[in-house]
């Protein structure tokens, strides 16, 4: 079972939401850092302050003044320095002074001695539940006459400072949830309304039926982000209602072709058992009911020809074909017909050769001539020339006509177009065959156009050429 994916405004919402919150917390981590760094700073510079004023109390040291003396300035040497406190030792681990209530000899065991306090060399570590920063270095002491190295453990309290920093991570905690769902909220709110517009188009796409087929949105009145949308659905609809009109109209002529001959057959049995016949007039009712067969047989498979053209299902079988030599071959076909009407054939032009279905190209160049032929004047002619361009093959069909009118032009390989409604259709076919001139031509990559002047017709095929031939 395939998952349908999560709405647009829940994968905005999330989105937005989780950028927020990392921001946040990224934003909270920089000032927790940058608050716990200064408060390193701090203790670094209280501690070397310690440094230096023990330094400065051993440097006071005269020759033979007694201990108390240097007890009482080192005791002085932190005063004002509430956290801190220090241990100063012999090398070999005498103490001379340590800070009252303090316990550095295990700091001195697990740090090492340190050139310089900074931030990086200063360590961390607790006794019972007080937290210590410090460092360890080396001093020059002055004991009597003889300067000496001594050992300095210096550390201040930050159970302050780490206090203050759990308080702001847990503030961040609440700060960063709190804002992940105002945030959330705020997205889904404007993501709802940023939607809007989307819904509405919605709406009125709901309400366009079959019989709606002309409303159209309007791409003005909406943001520019949906006007492509606006624009394309516009479009379709009217590529739909084209399609849709053709269909009716389709629908409405084939009806209108098949009531014709249904009528006749209906009438003639009709006539025909009304009364006892004549082996021969039963005869002859039953060929004019074939003729009517024949002509729904065709127009059927017409249609259907079309309907495979349609869904792309035309498959042509293409090999090399002579274009003229199809159309003398037709000429030949239709000779007796044309001399009946009074019409002449003329070919112009030989040795052009395309790749195509031989039975398609033949009915469809059948068409355009039985077409010219049966509206050509008496002592009239149909002039077919074959010519080519390096890339293609031409083929025209020209005859004289009564005028068309220029806008009747575009219409003319529509299924069922007459460009006079009022000429009889029971002996000009059923309407279809330019329209299958048009799908045949275009199925094998050409296309077709028509035009007229000076009572002159012209119907042009143009069709990817194969080889010229001498």
């Amino acid at each position: 079972m395939t998952c349908r994916p999560a709405s647009l405004a829940l994968r905005l919402t999330v989105s937005i939401g989780a950028v927020i919150t990392v921001v946040l917390l990224a934003f909270g981590l920089i000032v927790e850092q940058s608050i716990n760094t200064h408060f390193v700073q701090q203790d670094v510079d209280e501690l070397n302050a310690v440094v230096q004023s023990v330094a400065q109390s051993l440097s006071a040291q005269k020759p033979g003044e007694s201990n108390e003396a240097l007890t009482r300035r080192l005791a002085g040497a932190i005063s004002g320095q509430h956290n801190a406190q220090f241990l100063l030792s012999e090398p070999d681990g005498t103490v001379i002074y340590a800070t009252p209530n303090s316990d550095l000899e295990r700091f001195m065991q697990l740090a090492s001695v340190v050139d310089k306090i900074d931030a990086d060399s200063v360590s961390i570590w607790r006794d019972q539940q007080q937290a210590y920063r410090g460092a360890i270095v080396q001093l020059m002491g002055n004991d009597i006459a003889q300067r000496q190295s001594l050992i300095l453990a210096v550390a201040t309290g930050i159970n302050f400072h780490l206090h203050y920093l759990e308080s702001f991570r847990s503030y961040l905690r609440l700060i960063a949830v709190a804002a992940c769902l105002i945030a959330i909220l705020a997205t889904w709110f404007a993501v709802y309304r940023g939607h809007a517009p989307i819904r509405r188009i919605s709406r009125e796409i709901q309400r366009i039926k079959s019989d709606q087929l002309h409303i159209r949105l309007a791409p003005e009145t909406v943001p520019v982000e949906l006007t492509e949308l606006a624009v394309s659905f516009n479009d379709m609809l009217d590529r739909i209602e084209g399609v849709f009109r053709r269909l009716s109209n389709f629908s409405a002529d084939i009806a209108h072709e098949l009531r014709t001959p249904i009528t006749n057959l209906k009438t003639q049995t009709e006539v025909a058992l009304s009364q006892a016949r004549s082996i021969e007039q039963y005869r002859e009712i039953l060929y004019s009911n074939l003729e009517e067969y024949e002509r729904m047989a065709k127009m059927v498979g017409d249609m259907l020809f079309l309907a495979q053209a349609d869904n792309k299902l035309l498959k042509p079988e293409f090999i090399a074909i002579n274009l003229a030599a199809e159309v003398q071959s037709l000429f030949d076909y239709f000779e007796a017909w044309a001399e009946e009407q009074m019409v002449r054939l003329i070919l112009i032009g030989h040795g052009i050769e395309v790749q195509g279905d031989r039975l398609m190209i033949r009915r469809a160049l059948s068409n355009l001539l039985s077409n010219a032929i049966r509206n050509t004047p008496k002592s009239g002619a149909v002039t077919v020339s074959v010519s080519s361009t390096p890339d293609k093959a031409v083929l025209r069909v020209e005859n004289p006509a009564s005028a068309i009118l220029p806008e009747h032009l575009p219409h003319l390989f529509e299924r069922f177009y007459r460009p006079d409604a009022s000429r009889q259709r029971s002996g000009e076919g059923a309407g279809l065959g330019l329209a299958i001139v048009k799908s045949i031509v275009e199925a094998h990559g050409g296309s077709i156009n028509v035009s007229a002047s000076d009572n002159l017709i012209t119907f042009e095929i143009t069709l990817p050429t194969l080889m010229h031939l001498g």
